[in-house]
């Protein structure tokens, strides 16, 4: 009797699981209703079918079968109805002169995606380079950046080796050249195909290390860089955080953390663990700041990106931990103070007051010493990054300084 209780408890819970991708279809996927009502109509005729069977071997095998081929459509329609959604007016239909595409371009030999997107086609452009990582991908905070639509034609990039460009090459392959070129090859088809002369580039955490990259090789091509969550000193940086989170855990009593980081030790790390190591204290940072755990927010926030399909959700969270892995290390001895205490173009610097993973006191030594056409330090509320607590200031930041200072139709 246990037996024959367990087996069908486990049979219950395999078919819950294997639901699972039906469910998140209409939460953040671009497969239209009649498509996932469809198929979570087939998921309740499996289970009505499992009990009707009386839980016979053949019902069981016919039901696992059912929902085995329901996940496979599923995929496969959440990977051909993956797109981003057109903007619209109050009407609800799309907004004339608007620009609302998901698309494939060659970016020095390799098939790599972005999202062009504003309610005016002939803006000025706004690249945004990604969330951070190294691997995050533009796509899956793209709407974070939905009210600088009105007035930019925001460019998000999916880079290599994450998301939808999760195959565009080798990630062992993966170097800082590789990204700067490509964001450059990216600058130059933007210019083109918008008849621009420049655009304006952003960058946070990982990124915003890019960003300073890209402006110092191709000033000429930009109005100007826009950095938040700036990363400066990655050495130093990372050094200041681990000895935060041992003292902040040890203060909390959390002996389990203090052993734990003792044993890593101080970063930089190599080799087998690398990633555990620093997600290890970079959780500890984000505790402190009040946000969630990178462990919780990474495999979530692609899910309800309706760029990706499925498999692009998944690739998405591969390919961060994979890109960290290969690329984060080769950052080490990285120091702007340094090595770009000069940028021939006007730079704007957004800093959380409470961020520690982008420490804010070796932001503003960097900012102190940065020698540019126009430079400004704009302290947000909150930690690492954009949120709800700072998103309105950074709007009101980006189009009545950053764009007006631009001075772009004179």
């Amino acid at each position: 009797m246990f037996l024959t209780v367990l087996l069908r408890l486990l049979t219950l819970l395999a078919v819950l699981l294997l639901a699972l991708p039906v469910a998140a279809l209409p939460i953040g996927s671009g497969v239209p209703a009649p498509v996932w009502i469809s198929l979570a109509l087939v998921v309740v005729a499996l289970v009505v079918l499992l009990f009707r069977s009386r839980w016979t071997p053949r019902g069981v095998g016919a039901t696992l079968l059912g929902m085995v081929l329901v996940v496979l459509a599923a995929t496969v329609a959440s990977q051909i109805y993956a797109a981003t959604p057109p903007i619209t007016g109050a009407d609800g239909k799309p907004l004339p002169g608007s620009i609302a595409v998901l698309e494939k371009v060659t970016l020095n030999g390799s098939q790599q995606w972005i999202t062009i997107r504003g309610q005016d086609a002939t803006k000025p452009i706004l690249l945004n380079l990604g969330m951070g990582g190294p691997g995050g991908g533009g796509f899956a905070t793209r709407t974070l950046f939905t009210p600088l639509e009105k007035d930019f034609v925001v460019v998000s990039w999916d880079e290599p080796g994450t998301g939808k460009s999760y195959k565009a090459v080798p990630i062992e392959s993966l170097t800082p050249e590789r990204f700067i070129e490509d964001a450059h090859a990216l600058t130059l088809y933007l210019r083109q195909r918008f008849g621009q002369e420049k655009i304006f580039v952003y960058g946070t955490s990982w990124t915003s290390i890019l960003g300073v990259w890209l402006v110092q090789r191709y000033p000429e091509l930009f109005y100007a860089y826009i950095g938040n969550g700036q990363m400066v000193n990655t050495d130093l940086d990372d050094v200041m955080g681990y000895e935060l989170a041992l003292e902040y855990s040890a203060e909390r009593g959390d002996t389990a953390t203090v052993t734990a980081l003792r044993r890593n030790g101080p970063p930089p790390y190599s080799g087998d663990g690398l990633l555990n190591k620093y997600v290890l204290y970079l959780d500890v940072l984000n505790d402190y700041m009040g946000s969630p755990r990178y462990t919780l927010v990474v495999p979530i926030v692609p899910f309800f990106a309706p760029e990706y399909g499925l498999v692009d959700k998944i690739n998405h969270t591969r390919g961060l931990m994979q890109s960290f892995t290969v690329v984060y290390p080769q950052l080490q001895g990285l120091d702007f103070t340094t090595q770009a205490a000069k940028l021939d173009v006007p730079v704007y610097i957004f800093a959380g007051r409470n961020d520690v993973n982008a420490m804010s006191s070796l932001v503003e030594d960097y900012f102190d010493i940065l020698q540019a056409p126009r430079k400004q330090l704009i302290w947000l509320e909150g930690g690492h990054g954009l949120g709800s607590d700072n998103l309105a200031q950074f709007v009101d930041v980006m189009t009545n300084t950053v764009l007006a200072e631009a001075k772009i139709d004179e």
